[in-house]
């Protein structure tokens, strides 16, 4: 599969745009198996960053390379609004 043509400075400007906001996360896990969850983005580091789930059963944080999400096995998004009935 052909990726978009990015760079590693272009992946860290827009990861670091989200910093402090909620963030959607899709991680490739290998096999057809994919991990999705909702966190807000916690640290933006010159060689990765962190995110903090919102499930109450997790205490901790995941941090990701840019070089993951260049690869496409990690994809980071801004949170979807939910709609107000």
């Amino acid at each position: 599969m052909i990726k978009r043509n990015n760079d590693i400075q272009k992946i860290k400007q827009t990861i670091a745009d989200y910093f402090r906001t909620q963030v959607d996360v899709t991680v490739n896990l290998g096999r057809n198996k994919f991990l999705k969850y909702c966190g807000e983005l916690s640290g933006v580091y010159p060689a990765l960053f962190t995110v903090s789930p919102n499930d109450k059963n997790f205490l901790g944080k995941t941090s990701y390379s840019y070089a993951e999400v260049l690869c496409g096995s990690v994809k980071i998004a801004p949170a979807k609004k939910e709609a107000a009935l």
